[in-house]
């Protein structure tokens, strides 16, 4: 009778244990799907900027001046934009590596930061094209330069959105910890990836113009 009793509760643990083990892998196969998700639209997004990127080369290519000379660009706002929004690169990464050591409130922390500077970034474009001078349809330069800068721009405002969300839900006791932090690391790599493309944007728009 002892032994049938010990055969059962030994039975029950292992069961236990191979539940409480399929679970765990039914959640990392969650998780694995959702980035996969994510990254599948980071490269169809990659596929729309590369159009227009390849369509903006052209129509370089093909204008004698270039930029018009009525569409002129300045550096030093968009310089000290480009050194926000990569420093916030920096500063999301830091939140990451907080949540993967259990400080929810230092990832807190550096996801605040990382979005007040992407206001800051979305809050100096607009300051840009209140100050330009020219508008959307003055020519082809600047047709380009709006959708470019405004499609990214859209991007950096979904972004803080995302940031906006984690720092939400981490609200919550125990949404994140140092094993369970996909949301987090999303929103990082979504962050990274508006980083680069704005790197070519100010590289095609603001440093190519000026040779």
């Amino acid at each position: 009778m002892q032994g049938s009793t010990i055969e059962t509760t030994n039975n029950l643990v292992d069961t236990s244990v191979h539940s409480a083990s399929v679970e765990a892998s039914h959640h990392e196969e969650h998780q694995d799907l959702r980035v996969f998700g994510l990254l599948t639209f980071l490269a169809s997004e990659s596929l729309m900027f590369g159009g227009l990127f390849a369509a903006y080369l052209i129509y370089r290519a093909n204008a004698g001046v270039w930029p018009p000379e009525e569409t002129e660009v300045e550096l030093l706002l968009p310089t000290i934009n480009t050194i926000i929004l990569v420093s916030s690169s920096f500063v999301i990464h830091k939140g990451d590596t907080a949540i993967k050591k259990n400080d929810i409130s230092g990832m807190r922390l550096w996801y605040i930061v990382t979005a007040i500077m992407g206001i800051i970034f979305l809050g100096g474009q607009v300051y840009e094209y209140m100050t330009l001078g020219y508008g959307l349809t003055t020519n082809v330069f600047s047709n380009c330069f709006y959708v470019m800068t405004g499609f990214h721009g859209l991007h950096v405002f979904v972004g803080v959105l995302l940031i906006l969300g984690v720092l939400w839900r981490s609200r919550r006791a125990g949404h994140y910890n140092e094993e369970k932090h996909v949301g987090i690391e999303m929103a990082e790599i979504y962050w990274h990836f508006v980083d680069i493309i704005w790197i070519v944007l100010f590289t095609l728009l603001y440093i190519l113009t000026q040779f």
